[in-house]
């Protein structure tokens, strides 16, 4: 997003965005919880930088009082220490957010506050549901009234609606999953509850952790290490978790499906998720280096040094070199301080864009034939920048290799995945990108490849096979993103 020639967007490279990170907690203890929350949104921070915020509530105060704080931006600019300070609770969820569907705005950001004839709920929201528009319609063809663009606050009214007809708010959850369809990981607190919930086909990450007399239900295992929290175990795909005092975590596995019917996003494991993420019993570090073992097996060339595109590229290229045997090495220096906000370079300056992030080390590369690993090329932007800089350092040869298969579909389940027009592989041969991008070669991981990542869990590979676990909707729900 520009304004006033300021870019609104923390990476400047061509890659793709995943949705939001949620995190929830419930100490049992009495202790005021907003400070973990942080912490643990800021390891989240990778999955969402437009907004974020933070939902509390005490357990032993007035049913239905929540104090709530959010904003536009990264985690440490939307919250000081004040703001923090003033947070009394101990239960409340968190959330981070990059939008692929509802406009970036603030009263998007998210947790949702929703007060209802039962009470208060706050609920955070991974994915994107495929159904959303048609339930929305539904809704405000009975009275409601929406403040918000994003198909979460759909699921905040399903759940208060089935709340009236239901015994419990897990119930009504459970009840409300029944009419939502697509991906989401959610966490939603009630006055005395903490209630995690993972779609069927288990598309987005969720998990429990614990620490001492507290729970944690977060989107990937990194956030629990964060806050000094271990690691339970992952929320099952279908599963709703429900965490109390008096219970611990009650389990409700009535809407889990046959494991083959199960579609984990492989995105997750080649580029979203952080690498000391486990998604599912699988190192997210692990399927990185294999993605790069696997393209060293079956698209070998000859060279004299192997480089990863920060950050994700890097875990691949090191798996390239240990199968190869042709050295690892640095090429690039990252930015680390190019922040969500940015100046936008004139069309008159010679910085670029790519510039501002990445430089390369001209001593690394000089004289060389270089392998370069990335995870993707999306629009393929920024790619021929990154390999003509190469050159321009004086590497001889630069032969692109990439840790996923081409991209020719749109994605429909939280990733910003654009229309086919605009996929640099829609419509062109291999060697048609590779001219494209100025490499001396180039080659992708081969679909075939992509359950072996995951030792064999069942993987949707819709944007890259256009088979989808789910019929894909008849109306386009990516908002700005399908333009």
């Amino acid at each position: 997003m520009e304004r006033n020639g300021i870019y609104e967007q923390t990476d400047i490279s061509d890659k793709l965005r995943e949705e939001c990170g949620v995190f929830g907690i419930y100490d049992f203890d009495g202790n005021d919880i907003a400070s973990t929350i942080y912490y643990g949104l800021f390891a989240l921070q990778h999955r969402g930088q437009e907004s974020c915020g933070i939902a509390v509530s005490e357990t032993s105060g007035p049913k239905g009082k929540v104090s709530s704080y959010k904003g536009m931006g990264l985690v440490n600019e939307v919250f000081t220490h004040e703001a923090l300070e003033g947070m009394k609770g101990d239960i409340g969820v968190g959330h981070v957010r990059y939008s692929t569907a509802g406009s970036s705005t603030r009263e998007n950001a998210q947790p949702l506050v929703l007060n209802y004839v039962k009470g208060t709920l706050a609920l955070a929201h991974n994915g994107n549901l495929i159904n959303a528009p048609e339930l929305r319609r539904e809704l405000e063809y009975t009275g409601a009234i929406f403040q918000t663009t994003i198909d979460s606050e759909v699921i905040a009214y399903h759940i208060a609606r089935e709340r009236i007809h239901s015994a419990s708010v897990e119930e009504a959850v459970t009840r409300a999953m029944k009419k939502i369809k697509g991906a989401y990981s959610l966490i939603v607190m009630s006055p005395r509850k903490l209630i995690g919930a993972r779609d069927p086909f288990g598309f987005k990450p969720l998990c429990i952790g614990k620490r001492d007399h507290a729970y944690i239900i977060a989107s990937e295992s990194c956030a629990l290490e964060t806050v000094g929290a271990e690691f339970v175990r992952d929320v099952l795909p279908g599963e709703v978790v429900t965490i109390t005092p008096d219970g611990g975590i009650v389990s409700d596995v009535s809407l889990c499906q046959p494991k083959v019917k199960e579609a984990r996003c492989i995105f997750e494991y080649i580029y979203f998720a952080r690498p000391d993420t486990h998604f599912d019993g699988m190192s997210v570090y692990g399927s990185r280096m294999l993605a790069g073992r696997f393209l060293a097996m079956d698209s070998a060339v000859e060279a004299d040094l192997v480089v990863g595109v920060p950050e994700s590229g890097n875990a691949a290229a090191l798996g390239y070199s240990l199968e190869s045997g042709i050295p690892f090495g640095t090429a690039f220096v990252k930015n680390g301080y190019v922040g969500r906000t940015f100046i936008k370079p004139k069309q008159s300056n010679r910085e670029s864009s790519v510039r501002i992030k990445l430089n390369v080390l001209s001593e690394a590369v000089k004289g060389k034939r270089v392998i370069m690993i990335d995870d993707s090329i999306v629009r393929g932007t920024t790619c021929d920048r990154i390999v003509g800089m190469l050159k321009e350092a004086g590497a001889t040869e630069v032969h692109v290799r990439v840790s996923s298969p081409p991209f020719l579909y749109e994605c429909y389940f939280g990733t910003d995945i654009p229309s086919r027009e605009q996929l640099i592989a829609y419509n062109r041969t291999i060697e048609e990108i590779r001219d494209l991008i100025g490499a001396d070669s180039l080659d992708y991981l081969r679909v075939e490849r992509l359950p072996e990542l995951v030792e064999d869990r069942p993987i949707c590979t819709g944007c890259f096979t256009g088979q989808y676990p789910l019929d894909p909707p008849t109306e386009d729900i990516r908002g700005e993103y399908a333009e």
